[in-house]
């Protein structure tokens, strides 16, 4: 059984960055991570997958050239940075594992999910 939880979200201004860390309570090495989204009322939507040793990327075309996702193996941590931050980022924000090397993080296969941390971009 593998824990994740979220750290960093919180309010800030439309331009802002933020920096999202998920700390994993095992071995990340064996996991593809992903991070997701939620804005109220809405469905829950990928934001950004990387295979176990980092080698491939992908992101929401929403997100592209703003957000970059990163992992340290060593620290069991998968991070998100969000940067020139939009209204529209606002969600709450979930990490999310799944065991074996994927080019994809499907928002309804993943086998194991954080708890979530808010991000509010506001003025």
């Amino acid at each position: 059984q593998l824990q994740l939880v979220e750290s960093g979200g919180g309010l800030v201004q439309p331009g802002g960055s933020l920096r999202l860390s998920c700390a994993a309570s095992g071995f990340t090495l064996d996991y593809t991570l992903g991070w997701f989204r939620q804005a109220p009322g809405k469905e829950r939507e990928g934001v950004s997958c990387i295979t176990n040793f980092g080698g491939t990327t992908n992101y929401a075309e929403s997100v592209k050239g703003r957000f970059t996702i990163s992992r340290d193996n060593n620290k069991n941590t998968v991070y998100l940075q969000m940067n020139s931050l939009k209204p529209e980022d606002t969600a709450v924000y979930y990490c999310a594992a799944k065991l074996g090397v994927f080019r994809r993080c499907p928002v309804d296969g993943m086998d194991y999910w954080g708890k979530g941390t808010l991000v509010t971009v506001s003025s």
